[in-house]
């Protein structure tokens, strides 16, 4: 099954000169979704996964979906005071402008193995900020997970250090 046939290319959203991948179709489709989804699985082999860090907004969709499966804690990280509870925080520079995101304080223990999932790997900032909340937290990154990559952008530079893996590319 070929992924990419369930992207939808939207022109100047959320900007002009961006060019948008949207999922929606991938997600409105249960056979697509599930293929999907065991790619996802697949690229980690046997590793034992903790907690699956999903970041905000479409980060949560399969993310929560790879929690499920892997029988794992799942971790939103969210856009700054969307979280009840006590948080950190890390700032990042996206195709889109600054922005930062916030993580539970007690989301991840120390040695905590965990999987982080994002739609995109885009200029790798978001990617950035989620390893430095892991690692502030003590967890351990066992791989980045990431439905697309825009690999133009050389987002990957920013995390190479950890095992990464990208469903389809771009």
């Amino acid at each position: 099954m070929n992924l990419k046939n369930y992207i939808r290319d939207i022109q100047g959203f959320p900007k002009e000169e961006i060019l948008f991948k949207d999922i929606t179709p991938l997600l409105n489709d249960p056979l697509a979704r599930e293929y999907c989804l065991r790619v996802l699985l697949n690229s980690l082999g046997e590793q034992k996964i903790d907690k699956v860090v999903g970041a905000e907004s479409r980060g949560f969709l399969f993310g929560m979906l790879l929690a499920d499966r892997l029988n794992a804690g799942f971790v939103p990280v969210r856009k700054p005071k969307k979280l009840p509870f006590k948080t950190i925080s890390a700032s990042y520079d996206s195709e889109y402008g600054t922005d930062s995101l916030e993580i539970h304080v007690d989301a991840i223990q120390k040695g905590d193995k965990v999987l982080i999932h994002d739609d995109v790997l885009a200029t790798g900032g978001t990617a950035k900020a989620l390893a430095h909340l892991v690692n502030k937290l003590g967890g351990d990154i066992v791989q980045f997970n990431f439905l697309m990559e825009l690999s133009f952008l050389n987002g990957r530079d920013k995390i190479k250090k950890y095992p990464i893996f990208t469903a389809i590319n771009y």
